[in-house]
């Protein structure tokens, strides 16, 4: 599906830790919305990612670790793939991971573009896990310390005890709501929590690269 004209450069960038007992066979399977995509026929061919300084993605089997740092051109349809691989890997995590996916418009050219013009730059980041409470563990331990890196430029890090019994306290709602939904048989929408929302920075960023 990938073209050299695709509007996007996608990176996709994460690591999940696996269970002990995950096989490459698995992993192929669950990573073939990715692979595919690029217009690969395994996840060996698929693995190299655009951009040769970019490990790609690799399985360390002895660590039980995914590790993705990798490129694909692509347009706005690849979200369902990152969809479909949330799914997938979930079966597989052993616990709870972010994962990074940066859009980068290459259509729009920063020297040459009109002043009130923007890019389509576009990032987010998605989470998997096992269990419903992994993938919340992991999400409020991100949001504590973005929150207390951007606060600690006016706070010492002792006055945040506040802030962080706070953000607690929301994800011991949503959790407490999830479970009495659950009791009831009815899963609210979205309660694999394959993915967290878009967030929107100002201005445009380099190509996220590590």
């Amino acid at each position: 599906m990938a073209s050299y004209n695709a509007p996007f450069e996608i990176h996709v960038h994460g690591q999940v830790p696996l269970r002990a007992d995950t096989t490459f066979e698995q992993l192929q399977e669950a990573l073939k919305p990715l692979w595919t995509y690029a217009g690969a026929r395994s996840l060996a061919d698929g693995a190299h990612s655009s951009y040769e300084e970019e490990p790609g993605i690799r399985f360390d089997a002895h660590e039980h670790v995914l590790q993705m740092c990798w490129t694909v051109t692509g347009d706005e349809d690849f979200r369902q793939s990152l969809d479909e691989m949330c799914m997938s890997l979930n079966e597989l995590s052993q616990a709870g991971a972010p994962i990074e996916v940066t859009f980068y418009d290459t259509e729009f050219d920063e020297e040459d573009a009109e002043p009130e013009a923007q890019s389509r730059d576009d990032f987010l980041v998605m989470f998997v896990g096992p269990t419903p409470a992994a993938i919340m563990q992991v999400q409020r331990d991100l949001l504590v310390q973005d929150t207390i890196n951007m606060m600690e430029r006016h706070f010492d890090a002792a006055e945040l005890g506040g802030v962080v019994a706070e953000i607690d306290k929301l994800f011991t709602q949503r959790f407490d709501a999830l479970v009495s939904s659950l009791e009831l048989g009815k899963p609210p929408r979205g309660s694999g929590g394959s993915h967290g929302g878009a967030a929107h920075g100002g201005g445009r960023k380099p190509r996220h690269l590590h």
